[in-house]
């Protein structure tokens, strides 16, 4: 079968289109075909070495598909099921073999492109705002890069929910994206400060939640427009990772509350998991929840699809199709 292949780690340019046998699904595992891939922040920190696997490795994080064939003791799919997963390394790839627990049916009302678009950012937009910090009616909520992957659908979900949403995004074309979301402000950060802008549009009270993938570049600002007793919920570090924080400065700013999260932890047994997708997979056929794919890539062009990623002018979701 055709994948993708890392040898050593580095740049896009790491990664070679090859020719590599097709895996066999361990007794719980499936074969899948497939038909799309997501791309993701993820995939560049295991391509680059920030986060360590074993050489060579295919990469890739989620899909969607059709099984092929299953594992002797695989008993939650069927051969002939449209599926769709995450955290499944290998996903770079005509086939995979994934643990049945990763993977989901796929309504027939729902693409594969939606489904794969709605995996690794979807769950993360759905547990921000129900879980991370339960949003409610009448709350403000920061949405930083309210463009992204994940913050159009933060955006989108917070609106629905009746929370007032300011986003922060790099520029107009992007601010209007966000807005049609559903942002009732948007703070272009390229010719704004976002500090004095947040504290302006809350009349100094701050909001309520911060839902910020960025990180270092934004951290301490953070702080100063939170509501006392605020809440702040780091689920990424596109920008590098935050130093190390005396928990005195949370005390200090208003009895602040903050959590590094990761989608993994809210999505760890298989019931939450399907749980969380079936309310997605839901709102997208329903009308209520859009995804929105920024390009499509041929599978040979994941180095350039790596490389649009990291330069963060692309506004959704990117998707390799095999």
């Amino acid at each position: 079968m055709k994948a993708i292949r890392v040898q050593h780690t580095g740049g896009p340019e790491v990664m070679e289109l090859a020719e590599v046998p097709i895996p066999q699904p361990k007794p719980t595992e499936a074969l899948v075909k497939v038909n799309i891939a997501g791309v993701n922040s993820i995939d560049a920190q295991f391509r680059d070495g920030s986060l360590r696997t074993y050489l060579p490795f295919i990469p890739g994080q989620e899909g969607a598909g059709v099984v092929t064939a299953v594992g002797t003791l695989a008993k939650a799919v069927r051969v002939g099921d449209r599926v769709a997963w995450s955290g499944t390394l290998g996903s770079y790839a005509e086939y995979v073999a994934a643990p049945e627990e990763h993977l989901v049916p796929v309504p027939a009302a729902i693409s594969d492109e939606q489904a794969a678009a709605a995996m690794m950012h979807g769950l993360t937009a759905h547990y921000l705002v129900n879980d991370a910090h339960k949003l409610k009616a009448g709350e403000t909520a920061l949405v930083h890069a309210a463009a992204g992957g994940v913050g159009l659908l933060v955006v989108q979900l917070a609106h629905a929910i009746g929370a007032r949403v300011i986003g922060t995004v790099s520029s107009a074309e992007k601010g209007k994206l966000a807005r049609e979301a559903g942002a009732d402000e948007v703070i272009v950060y390229t010719q704004q400060d976002f500090e004095p802008e947040v504290k302006r549009l809350t009349g100094g009270k701050g909001v309520d939640v911060v839902y910020d993938g960025v990180g270092k570049a934004t951290f301490e600002k953070n702080l100063n427009v939170m509501k006392l007793r605020g809440m702040l919920v780091l689920y990424g570090m596109s920008s590098g990772p935050v130093p190390p924080v005396d928990p005195a400065k949370l005390s200090e700013k208003g009895s602040l509350y903050m959590a590094r999260t990761t989608l993994a932890h809210f999505t760890a047994t298989r019931e939450e998991f399907v749980a969380r997708t079936s309310a997605l997979f839901g709102m997208i056929a329903e009308g209520k929840l859009k995804v929105r794919i920024a390009k499509k890539y041929p599978l040979a062009e994941a180095p350039q699809a790596h490389r649009d990623l990291e330069a963060h002018k692309l506004a959704g979701k990117l998707l390799l199709v095999l």
